[in-house]
């Protein structure tokens, strides 16, 4: 069988991602970890990313409410093999139990970014300068 040439994810290892998202998210909210700065905040798991063989599972947080979000991901990290142990409950049906790697998830930030350059007056400058020769030409 013919390998595929695309280099995303596949069907498998997004699905296995969302599980272990889901596993992930509930022992998070359930507060197992005995860690100050984890206990007192709230984290958001937006993705997992597992590698290939499914081994190792790269969790995107964004803590919520923290006033430091690279110590928050640092204790995370910290606590990754405990987070292992207390996930693999939910996770039984896969034949190894991925290793954690926690990241800093900066789509919420980029995606700010990019809202601030759209609004800004250069950006509807030019909007409002094409929007007004389309609208010439469609009433000539």
């Amino acid at each position: 069988m013919p390998r595929s040439t695309t280099s995303g994810p596949s069907q498998r290892m997004l699905r296995v991602g969302e599980q272990v998202r889901h596993a992930l998210s509930e022992t998070l909210q359930r507060g197992e970890i005995i860690d100050p700065l984890i206990e007192n905040t709230v984290v958001s798991v937006s993705e997992v990313r597992m590698s290939p063989d499914l081994k190792i599972a790269t969790a995107f947080v964004s803590p919520l409410g923290a006033a430091d979000a690279a110590a928050v991901v640092e204790a995370l990290n910290k606590h990754a093999k405990f987070v292992r142990g207390r996930v693999s409950g939910a996770l039984r049906q896969m034949k190894y139990m991925p290793e954690f790697r926690f990241r800093l998830d900066t789509s919420f930030d980029n995606f700010a970014r990019i809202n601030d350059l759209l609004k800004s007056p250069e950006v509807a400058r030019d909007l409002g300068s094409d929007n007004d020769s389309d609208y010439n030409k469609d009433t000539e």
